[in-house]
């Protein structure tokens, strides 16, 4: 049953509360670690991390958007950490400080190589064009970039769940790890919803591999989506970010206004993109 609040209905029911111990670091830029807690075990981007707090709220907005979207997502959760006591050592040196963190529920999968066979499995084929509206819609520069030159492909970033209820090898693709989205990993300020951001014409999140599976009925699902979008939805994500991640009124505020606005412009240009990369041969007067 709703709630009535987009925060909530949006809000992980996996409720993990405590700590219970480490169990390995990851060699990852957020010093993302491997724990156990009193929910099984999890996946933690703690404060402390050599990025700042910033992208940890990038990390739930996003990934509550994603949801919001229809896309699937790991189960995740707000853990408090008390560095006194839950230690948690980053594999470039440091320990994660005390605060919220972000956890999400470990899954049995793995990263995708690359190739289009490995996605013939997929039960979600659907979602590798709403993926790629949704990263172009975010600017997730941190899975397949607009300019590969600058930034290389993340093939880490897209993660195939193993669906084990039979022997069949079938696979969902998730959406994950969204801490570069909207500002590339900069930090978040007033100034985020400038025109160059909400007006970002280019194209993210189109691997090669994914040009085949990407149809025009998902691409315009997608867009109703997108036209579904307004404040309301938005604003409760945003405020619920704990007040230790340093993410001030204004800068909510222009992160908003970005996030609407962009999925405005978003929806009337996606096509096109994606139809001159994926159906060259079909283009129509409206791309």
């Amino acid at each position: 049953m709703s709630s009535g609040n987009p925060a909530d209905d949006l809000a992980p029911a996996w409720p993990p509360t405590t700590f219970v111990r480490f169990e390995e670091g990851l060699d990852t830029s957020m010093g993302t670690a491997r724990i156990v807690t009193d929910a099984g075990r999890a996946y933690i981007k703690a404060m402390g991390n050599r990025q700042g707090p910033h992208p940890l709220a990038c990390e739930v907005v996003a990934t509550r958007l994603a949801a919001w979207f229809g896309l699937p997502t790991l189960e995740h959760s707000i853990l408090d950490i008390d560095a006194e006591f839950d230690e948690i050592p980053y594999v470039r040196g440091g320990v994660a400080a005390t605060g919220p963190a972000f956890v999400t529920k470990a899954i049995t999968g793995h990263p995708w190589g690359g190739s289009e066979k490995e996605l013939v499995n997929l039960v979600n084929q659907c979602d590798v064009g709403r993926l790629v509206v949704f990263d172009t819609w975010v600017r997730n520069c941190d899975r397949h970039p607009p300019d590969s030159e600058a930034r290389k492909p993340n093939y880490d970033n897209v993660f195939l769940e193993d669906l084990r209820e039979d022997d069949s090898g079938k696979t969902r693709l998730m959406a994950i790890d969204h801490t570069h989205c909207f500002t590339c990993g900069r930090d978040l300020n007033s100034g985020v919803a400038n025109i160059g951001n909400v007006k970002d014409e280019r194209l993210y999140g189109l691997f090669p591999g994914f040009r085949n599976l990407v149809l025009q009925e998902d691409v315009e699902a997608a867009i109703a989506k997108l036209n579904e979008l307004n404040v309301e939805t938005v604003r409760p994500i945003a405020e619920d970010l704990p007040n230790e991640w340093e993410v001030d009124d204004r800068a909510k505020d222009a992160l908003i206004d970005l996030i609407v606005r962009r999925a405005d412009f978003v929806a009337g240009i996606i096509l096109g993109l994606i139809a001159r990369q994926c159906w060259p041969s079909r283009l129509f007067g409206n791309c």
